[in-house]
């Protein structure tokens, strides 16, 4: 069995794991954010060489509260229990900060989606990150895949 990323780097660095409920979810939306904003980065750049202002713009449109926020409300139904818990703390959380280019709900239902992918970060269930990334773009007609 493959060690996750989280455990790899919390043995390289001496951190004993903690237990996930102890986590605010909007510490899970934090990591998950970065998590996220990986895996689209990921997609795009092992799709090819391409110019960098390229690739961030591509990036951008897909890593924003509106889309992400567009991705929750289309993985619903397919969100376990646990993660539609993870989804409904963090959108009900309450954040000190609100995106420039976003709606308060869409902020609130992105910090939902972030807690997700936190969670599952946290957790180490990158196959299910993938899963739900993948789903979350074929049903919002995102174009990074092509």
């Amino acid at each position: 069995m493959e060690a996750s990323l989280n455990d790899y780097l919390n043995s390289k660095f001496d951190i004993e794991p903690k237990d996930i409920r102890t986590y605010s979810p909007l510490t899970l939306a934090y990591i998950g954010d970065a998590i996220f904003d990986v895996v689209v980065r990921s997609i795009l750049v092992n799709k090819g060489n391409t110019a960098v202002n390229k690739l961030h713009q591509r990036a951008s449109s897909v890593v924003k509260a509106p889309t992400q926020a567009r991705m929750a409300a289309a993985l619903m139904d397919d969100f376990t229990e646990e993660e539609a818990d993870w989804y409904r703390r963090g959108r009900n959380s309450k954040p000190h900060t609100k995106a420039k280019n976003a709606t308060t709900m869409d902020y609130l239902e992105a910090t939902g989606f972030e807690a997700v992918m936190g969670y599952l970060y946290l957790t180490g269930n990158m196959d299910r990150i993938c899963e739900l990334v993948r789903r979350g773009i074929e049903l919002t007609g995102l174009d990074i895949l092509e």
